[in-house]
């Protein structure tokens, strides 16, 4: 447990967080939307600081992304908790954890939450200095802060990025783009990469599946791209849901015309079976996904992937001007033919860090 960086004292012993989008106003004993950050005497404590849930050595390809490091390893870091409550969620047994009582339970709950607020937490406690060591140790090129929502555990992400930064090591979030600005501004410094669910392009199915809006995540991709920051975005095409209202259009030109061209988007296949509140839905159809595929050539996007479905030769990265075969991926297997992060034939430049 540790004092919260991003927040306001308010008056009565209330607090206001500043972390995400949500700014919760949290009352004396009470937590805030995520479940891991509780206002103790007037004062907001990050409860999961230092308490990973799980650490893994992956292929940077599993973030995804595709034009930073390709072929290397990252150290993947998380802790429990989210502060979104996405119904697609496919890593809900660790997001979700602090959320999942029931309405009668709920009372109970946060009493048993107050009496033992540093042990009701799933985890094990390390050290920033013991995951920078680790992820040296394994031959990784960046540390990633992945599997659940970085934001809620910034406090300890803060902390690892500052001491990757100064062993060498790259820093990597896999987020869900709600952060607060004075969130980003706080670890821009640090931040090398970062991969961005655009989930939607519709405030009302981000508020009905994910209980947040659509402008705030518009907004820090653009200041995510503004300030620089290698950005891949990805887009679980969910059928009946993601593919309505002509969303992948508008991602798509949104991607081209507030973003760049160049930047990667990442358009995956949902699978029902493993998701939080949504395993009766269908599998995502292959004419969705070479529909959606399409829409983003048509729309001047140079560098689109599809996800989730082995061996599909479009996880490829093709030079968008000769159109030769640059990397080649099947699963997490790597062949490169580039050259320094152009193309072998034309020279073109193919955005990869």
């Amino acid at each position: 447990m540790k004092e919260a960086l991003l927040y306001e004292k308010l008056n009565n012993n209330k607090v206001k967080c500043q972390l995400c989008n949500h700014f919760c106003l949290v009352l004396e004993n009470n937590f805030g939307s995520c479940g891991v950050r509780q206002n103790l005497n007037g004062k907001l404590y990050s409860l999961n600081y230092g308490k990973l849930i799980t650490e893994a050595v992956d292929p940077i390809e599993k973030k995804p992304l595709f034009h930073f490091l390709p072929g290397s390893l990252t150290y993947s870091i998380a802790t429990v908790g989210c502060n979104l409550r996405c119904d697609n969620c496919q890593n809900w047994q660790i997001s979700q954890v602090t959320k999942r009582e029931s309405p009668a339970s709920l009372r109970e709950a946060r009493q048993a939450r107050i009496a033992n607020r540093e042990t009701y937490l799933p985890g094990y406690e390390v050290t920033a200095e013991e995951i920078v060591t680790k992820a040296k140790g394994s031959g990784c090129q960046s540390i990633a802060y992945t599997y659940t929502e970085p934001t809620i555990f910034t406090e300890f992400a803060f902390d690892c990025m500052k001491l990757a930064k100064k062993a060498g090591l790259k820093n990597v979030w896999v987020s869900n783009g709600y952060m607060s600005n004075q969130c980003l501004d706080l670890i821009l410094p640090y931040l090398d990469a970062i991969n961005v669910d655009l989930k939607f392009f519709s405030d009302k199915y981000y508020l009905k599946n994910c209980g947040c809006h659509l402008n705030p995540i518009l907004k820090n991709l653009k200041y995510l791209y503004k300030n620089k920051i290698h950005l891949e975005i990805t887009t679980l095409l969910i059928p009946s849901l993601t593919d309505l209202e002509n969303q992948p259009q508008q991602i798509a030109e949104f991607i081209r015309k507030e973003l760049s061209a160049d930047i990667p988007w990442h358009i995956s296949k949902f699978s029902p079976e493993i998701s939080f509140k949504m395993q009766d839905g269908e599998t995502t159809p292959g004419k969705l996904i070479d529909k959606v595929y399409e829409i983003g050539k048509k729309a001047g996007l140079n560098f689109i992937y599809v996800g989730n479905v082995y061996g599909d030769d479009r996880e490829n990265t093709y030079c968008p001007k000769c159109e030769k075969l640059n990397i080649e991926r099947i699963g997490y297997q790597i062949k490169r033919f580039d050259h320094q992060g152009k193309c072998y034939n034309c020279q073109t430049d193919l955005k990869i860090i």
